[in-house]
């Protein structure tokens, strides 16, 4: 029998249900007023304290909002001095990339991380992925060897250069084994790890390679011709490579699929208002300025010496250039440069004609079947749902971008975000006079046929100094239920958090930033990427070491909701292998979601009130009692959807207190 005190309380508490569910919505609220501000109401600070902070390697100011910075740990001696570069994970590791190797990070106690191993093995990028027992690591560079070691590669052909991706037993995470590579004829800038959820005995890794193709004669079957001339050309394709998972050393590459055929040039734009200053004042010291593409560029002494010899020779002469042909060369400064420029293009599989020969990152989401190609010129949007076939469904271009870097989906796939790395990475583009749109995010709606719409532009909005590189770089979704947030890097801008749940006005909330490593000049640091993993944000941090942070509530974002995002547990995390984020139902669930319908004003507040009574009660009570209460409250909820400006969020909320009912 039911005891009369819990009876009562059950009873007043559907009473109280089925009042406000039926109440008429002009009735007066009783003085229940909102606590919680649309995020479009809250003032962001002012004056941005990330301006004119005091610079230094590590002896910096930095400015912080809304995130409790939990350790900040210098980079191991072997790697100080070198650039630290992408993040993997698994279990309480943290594996950093670096160009000297890479690090592992025992993050067990995120305020005092520690490192475990400091795996020497110099290569451009190091960028790391794991999937199980298994680490790959990217090398470009012409200096990487096959054996790691640190005197790097001087031969223009040489058998000891490793350009491609390199894979280590990590059974033992502590003590990493070198197994196996995979050489590939323009090397890995970066990669990706596909799982393919139809296939457990293969995994995949996309390959990303930018740099000019290697000589036949060092990997035999690199052509660098276009692929008109040669079928076989490295250029304008991909590689994919099979890895199985019973014999990792058997990996090789799979496919090299051509996605970027039919691609024109991409629109661009020119030099921004102060590299215009710049050259303008260059060109009144003497410089010689060519125009080349439809904008001004300083001609370096080097390549003007060899333009002055060229003049020389052609002339019959010899010795020193004169006056004369000084003068000449400056008459015929756009002509010789616009063909060293085309040839320079063209061996690389690039000219003013053709669209995109490479891409940069591709960020791999098999629980939705797509990816997101950021390649130089184009956002791609293809299908990998055969992994070893992808297939372009749609390219977009901007005259905004200078360089497509990386690609992040919103959780349900249907929102895809780009970043443009304008300027490299190592140039300062977060000042004053630069536009808005370079260097920023732009965010694209993904139709039910796959084509992308432009919704908006995002940019860290802090201005920096001509001694910071800053611009758009690596991040993550991070898991708060029903809304789409996303941590970010921007090198020496530092980093930040913003929604963007509606597309068409992302929102700052969040944000960290250091001074610039070095006041007086620009020297690269910052932070490279930033992710979310399991509760924590995780940072590279170039020049610096590494940070952990935690997200703290704020007007923004409510501890419900902080604490339903870390409910989300990953067994691993690479940077380009999106997850598909899953909650686990719980209390912070249903009180987060209770959360956003007061924030949006989506539901009245009696009935928000009524909500957070109810949970409060059912979480104190125990036995059978619990799911009584929690049964009364979903049915309430239910039948207040239709009242809701968002029903189907409301019963969503609902299903979710009635699955706590059938789980107590």
């Amino acid at each position: 029998m039911m005891k009369p005190l819990l009876s009562g309380m059950i009873l007043a508490l559907a009473s109280v249900l089925v009042f406000s569910s039926c109440a008429s919505s002009d009735m007066p609220e009783q003085n229940v007023q909102p606590t919680l501000q649309p995020i479009t109401e809250i003032e962001q600070p002012n004056p941005d304290p990330r301006e004119g902070l005091r610079g230094g390697l590590f002896d910096y100011e930095e400015a912080i909002w809304n995130l409790n910075l939990l350790s900040a740990t210098p980079p191991p001696e072997d790697f100080l001095g070198s650039w630290a570069t992408d993040l993997a994970f698994k279990d309480n590791y943290i594996i950093q990339g670096n160009y000297n190797g890479f690090v592992v990070w025992d993050m067990t106690d995120p305020s005092n991380p520690e490192v475990v191993v400091d795996f020497l093995c110099p290569a451009s990028q190091s960028d790391v992925s794991v999937y199980e027992n298994l680490l790959f690591v990217s090398g470009e560079g012409l200096g990487g060897r096959l054996d790691c070691g640190t005197e790097g590669v001087r031969e223009t052909v040489s058998a000891d250069r490793l350009r491609g991706i390199r894979i280590f037993d990590i059974s033992d995470i502590e003590n990493p084994e070198y197994i196996s590579n995979v050489q590939t004829c323009r090397g890995s800038h970066t990669h990706s790890v596909l799982k393919d959820p139809n296939d457990n005995e293969n995994i995949y890794v996309y390959i990303s390679g930018s740099a000019p193709v290697r000589p036949e004669e060092e990997l035999p079957g690199c052509s660098s011709a276009f692929p008109d001339e040669d079928p076989e050309s490295a250029l304008f394709r991909i590689e994919v490579i099979k890895v199985p998972l019973a014999n990792p050393e058997e990996a090789h590459i799979a496919n090299s699929p051509r996605i970027f055929e039919g691609l024109t040039a991409p629109p661009t734009h020119g030099p921004a208002p102060e590299e215009l200053a710049q050259i303008e004042r260059q060109r009144e010291a003497g410089r010689y300025v060519a125009n080349y593409g439809g904008s001004p560029r300083v001609v370096n002494d080097r390549l003007v010496a060899a333009f002055l010899e060229q003049i020389v020779e052609e002339r019959g002469g010899s010795g020193e250039p004169t006056e004369a042909d000084s003068s000449a060369l400056r008459d015929r400064l756009d002509e010789m440069y616009g063909e060293f420029m085309d040839e320079r293009l063209a061996a690389r599989g690039r000219g003013q004609d053709v669209g995109p020969n490479q891409c940069h990152d591709i960020t791999l989401y098999p629980e939705i079947g797509l990816a997101g190609g950021a390649c130089e010129g184009y956002g791609l949007l293809l299908d990998i749902s055969n992994p070893v076939n992808p297939v372009r469904i749609d390219a977009v271009a901007d005259s905004n971008f200078a360089y497509w870097h990386s690609a992040t989906f919103n959780n349900d796939g249907t929102t895809v975000l780009f970043t443009d790395e304008w300027g490299g990475g190592t140039q300062p583009k977060c000042r004053e006079t630069d536009p808005y749109e370079w260097g920023a995010n732009a965010i694209y709606s993904i139709g039910p046929d796959g084509q992308m719409e432009f919704q908006s532009y995002f940019k860290m909005p802090a201005v920096q100094t001509s001694a910071e590189n800053c611009v758009a770089h690596n991040g993550s979704m991070i898991p708060v239920p029903n809304r789409d947030i996303m941590v970010q890097s921007w090198y020496q801008g530092g980093i930040n958090v913003f929604d963007f749940t509606d597309p068409k006005n992302p929102i700052e909330i969040a944000f960290h930033d250091r001074g610039p490593i070095n006041p007086d000049r620009m020297e690269v640091g910052g932070s490279w990427s930033i992710y979310w993993y399991n509760g924590y944000l995780v940072n590279s941090e170039i020049a610096r070491g590494l940070d952990i942070f935690e997200l703290v509530p704020s007007d923004f974002l409510t501890q419900n909701e902080i604490d339903a995002a870390n409910t989300v547990v990953l067994e691993y995390k690479n940077a380009q292998g999106q997850p598909k984020y899953e909650w686990p139902t719980t209390f912070a669930l249903a009180r987060a979601y209770t959360d956003q319908l007061e924030r949006d004003r989506e539901l009245n507040m009696r009935t928000i009130q009524m909500i957070r009574n109810g949970l409060n009660e059912a979480e104190s009570t125990n036995g059978s009692g619990k799911a009584r209460v929690l049964n009364t409250v979903a049915s309430s909820v239910a039948n207040s959807a239709a009242s809701s400006s968002n029903s189907g969020k409301v019963m969503e909320l609902a299903r979710i207190i009635r699955d706590l009912g059938a789980a107590s």
